[in-house]
């Protein structure tokens, strides 16, 4: 029997192509030189580079401390952005000064680790940086990886007062704010400038995982909430390295997009959130 190739790509996701180029929408790069405590990645800037290169990660987004702790000026040239970490006390006039010389090009409200919810008033002044320097919010939401964090604040549903008093401004939320993956989803389907990121739905070395451990926590709850939103524009990849290592986690968050979305979760939609310039294709590949 004669099967066309189109039929066999489009049946067999594993044949389709990923995009040339993927941006990872949520990564750390504050490298100590120690291994990171659940996975056990070394935190270097060799073993981010090589992970950046092994797995074609032409982009990422990287979440900066509320100090600024992580921010390296070189990584640049290797498509990687900075989010300005804030905490607790926003420090305005070190946020205003990156946001404006483009040293940050976004901000990451660690919500959970500040004892603050989204609508406090004292956020208020960053929501109006974000708007004026066009600039998306990152939350953190979900589950945190500190057990003096409180999670009544990273609760995802309190990010919607903020979206709605703020429409001029894109947010995202972290890791779906899983594990209340429901309330991001209709976040993300009720409000038209808020995204979700897929990042850290499992941590650690995900080779150690069974594979019914990833579809059950994470490739499930992914396709769940992609499919809840209706609105392939909407969901970014990302991994939170070194938390995980970008491979297999790749493989696993994969399995949970449709073929012909891939290029939009695993590049574009990132690309166009944080204003992310995707190099042009190789002349062999046009």
């Amino acid at each position: 029997m004669k099967i066309f190739l189109p039929v066999l790509l489009a049946a067999c996701p594993a044949f389709a192509q990923m995009p040339d180029g993927i941006i990872d929408a949520h990564m750390h790069t504050e490298f100590t030189g120690e291994p990171e405590r659940t996975s056990g990645i070394s935190l270097t800037r060799e073993n981010f580079l090589r992970e950046l290169k092994d797995n074609g990660v032409i982009g990422a987004v990287s979440m900066t401390g509320p100090g600024g702790a992580g921010y390296d000026a070189s990584l640049a040239e290797k498509g990687v952005i900075f989010c300005a970490g804030v905490g607790d006390k926003p420090d305005l006039p070190r946020i205003e000064a990156g946001l404006k010389d483009k040293k940050y090009r976004c901000v990451k409200i660690y919500l959970g680790y500040a004892h603050r919810y989204a609508y406090d008033p004292i956020y208020e002044p960053v929501y109006a940086l974000a708007e004026k320097y066009g600039v998306p919010v990152v939350f953190h939401t979900g589950d945190t990886y500190s057990a003096k964090a409180k999670l009544k604040y990273a609760d995802p549903l309190t990010v919607d007062e903020v979206a709605v008093d703020h429409p001029k401004v894109n947010f995202v939320l972290a890791h779906c704010g899983n594990p209340w993956i429901e309330s991001a989803a209709e976040l993300a389907y009720k409000n038209p400038n808020v995204y979700l990121d897929g990042s850290a739905f499992l941590i650690g070395d995900l080779r150690k995982v069974p594979p019914e451990g990833l579809e059950k926590y994470m490739t499930k709850p992914l396709s769940w909430t992609f499919g809840f939103i209706d609105n392939p524009e909407k969901l970014m990849f990302g991994t939170d390295w070194p938390l995980t290592a970008v491979g297999p986690y790749l493989k696993a968050f994969r399995e949970a997009i449709p073929s012909k979305h891939w290029k939009a979760v695993f590049r574009d939609n990132a690309a166009k959130v944080f204003g992310i310039t995707v190099p042009a294709p190789a002349p062999d590949k046009l």
